[in-house]
């Protein structure tokens, strides 16, 4: 098993420290025989100095001395470290969302409504096989829609929003066009940009779908994700993993001990995949962690966590989104991602998505351990309140679904979970979550989350909840945690309207070490062994349950 940096470097201190010892020692007994005739005041300031030196070197090797350098043991990788917190803009976008243009329920026109009546300020339309260069008129490049057309869905109404308009809630808008994209003008002074060339790649593909930005590329025959990401790649744009507890059928698990196992082969090949595709290509920014309400992504976290460790071995990272994949208007605020820019353009917003300058949030967790742990928070912290009670309801509710799940053929689908949003997919609380500022500091090794409406701040290192601090205080002293600490530390910050996601803080990085690995990739057939391994699982329940 290999040690962390921090580790190695103690055990060297040790060592070095024994060795200075051994050195030491002889030489202040030879100094005492050498100079023994001396007068006895110089005898004394030999035996004082030796006993010093000795004394220095027994404290190295005994650990005291790493224990007072161990202020300078953290070296902490801030990814917010060049933002101005008091300048900076947080626009909440929409990176994956769908109209009638592919396999949605709603026009284009009443997804924007919806997107403006929730606050959005950015929103990238990502239809399946359709790659978004207009919301004015339809360009003809809707290969999905054409396709739906073939297969009978002719009752489809696709509808742009022209140069100006007026949506059903009676605010008016108009289009304008500045610089590399298009703004959706209100008359109450909101604007919208849009994010150009938004696709869903690989429609034809079974659920390996990666989402792109910024690039002319279309990818949509039977594909792989690596089709897409090393074609995203070379044209010049940026892509993302969605929702893949979908591929891997991890969202159908009744535990999440059992989700991205290592010990399950298919796991573990997935793991290697996705992360093998991260590493190697830039643009690739990461992976969606939450989206559509969890379902599909409540063990998600997990896996983001697991690529987490290994990347922070190499002294990297993998950010992390949150979506909606809304196909249905109330799945709108589901999941958004915040992007902290300077400026609502192509370039300050691509930017940040590059260097991973945005928080990932949803308003709906379906993740029963995070559940119980953020109930635990809330007591310790505040008691035994309605919200606790409400989240302590949930946890029940979700294990007699679980238990029911179990004892029958049905698959994992528990549709237990948390949500801040009412029937219609409007938020039920008054407030969200905000996160207003992140320091760092890296000489007493604190990380601290200023936030509104927020009542808990959940620190992750390697996958373990190391701990809960109140939201009021917000901050971890990483000293009191390293013998808990992997590589990396990250933020969630719970309040009643959802949750906020930050990305990682990798530790040390300056001193990681390469892991090099072997990985073969089978392509786009490899999702047979997900197959192979839900079934396989689903008829040994059945059995057991028979017998």
């Amino acid at each position: 098993m290999r040690l962390p940096p921090h580790c190695v470097i103690l055990l060297k201190r040790e060592k070095m420290g024994a060795h200075l010892a051994a050195e030491i020692a002889p030489a202040a007994i030879n100094a005492l025989i050498i100079r023994k005739k001396e007068k006895e005041m110089n005898i004394k300031r030999i035996l004082f100095k030796s006993a010093s030196l000795a004394m220095s070197a027994v404290i190295l090797s005994s650990g005291i001395g790493a224990f007072a350098a161990e202020k300078d043991e953290f070296t902490i990788t801030n990814p917010y470290q060049n933002i101005d917190w008091s300048t900076v803009n947080q626009y909440k976008t929409a990176l994956h969302t769908h109209t009638n243009s592919s396999d949605g329920d709603n026009t284009l026109k009443e997804s924007l409504e919806r997107h403006y009546e929730t606050g959005f300020d950015i929103v990238a339309v990502t239809d399946h096989g359709t790659l978004d260069t207009s919301w004015v008129d339809n360009n003809g490049r809707n290969l999905m829609g054409k396709i739906l057309e073939l297969a009978g869905r002719s009752e489809r109404d696709v509808e742009y929003l022209g140069e100006s308009g007026t949506w059903d809630n009676g605010v008016s808008y108009s289009m304008v066009t500045r610089g590399d994209t298009d703004y959706l003008i209100t008359d109450t002074g909101r604007e919208i940009m849009r994010i150009p060339y938004g696709i869903e790649n690989n429609a034809a593909s079974v659920n390996a779908h990666v989402n792109s930005w910024f690039a002319d590329f279309c990818r949509n025959l039977p594909s792989d994700y690596r089709d897409a990401v090393a074609g995203v790649d070379a044209a010049g744009g940026l892509s993302v993993i969605n929702h893949p507890g979908e591929y891997t059928q991890a969202r159908y698990e009744l535990y999440q001990e059992d989700a991205y196992d290592l010990s399950n082969p298919s796991y573990k090949y997935y793991i290697e995949k996705f992360y093998g595709l991260i590493n190697e290509f830039d643009s690739c920014l990461g992976i969606d962690i939450n989206s559509k309400g969890d379902d599909r992504t409540r063990y998600d976290r997990k896996l983001w966590d697991i690529m987490l460790t290994k990347a922070a071995e190499k002294g990297k990272t993998v950010y992390a989104i949150a979506s909606s994949d809304a196909h249905q208007l109330s799945k709108v605020d589901t999941g958004s991602t915040v992007i902290l820019a300077s400026e609502k353009n192509v370039t300050s917003v691509r930017s940040a998505m590059e260097n991973g300058e945005f928080f990932a949030q949803s308003t709906c967790i379906s993740n029963c351990d995070e559940l119980e742990q953020i109930a635990a928070g809330i007591k310790t912290y505040y008691g035994e309140t309605e919200l606790y009670n409400k989240l302590v309801s949930l946890v029940d509710a979700y294990n007699a679904k679980r238990e029911e799940i179990a004892n029958s053929s049905d698959d994992g689908n528990v549709g237990v979970k948390y949500s801040a949003l009412d029937d219609e997919g409007y938020l039920a609380t008054e407030t969200r979550p905000e996160i207003n500022s992140i320091s760092v500091d890296d000489t007493q090794n604190t990380i601290s989350v200023d936030s509104d409406n927020a009542l808990i701040v959940r620190w992750i290192s390697d996958g373990k909840l190391i701990a809960t601090t109140s939201a009021q205080d917000g901050e971890i002293d990483l000293d009191d945690y390293a013998d808990e600490l992997g590589g990396y530390v990250r933020a969630e910050v719970f309040g009643e309207g959802g949750v906020v996601y930050t990305q990682s803080f990798t530790l040390n990085a300056d001193k990681a070490y390469d892991s090099p690995s072997f990985f073969t990739d089978y392509g786009f057939f490899d999702f047979v062994f997900s197959f192979v391994d839900r079934y396989v699982g689903l008829l040994v329940r059945i059995v057991k349950n028979i017998f």
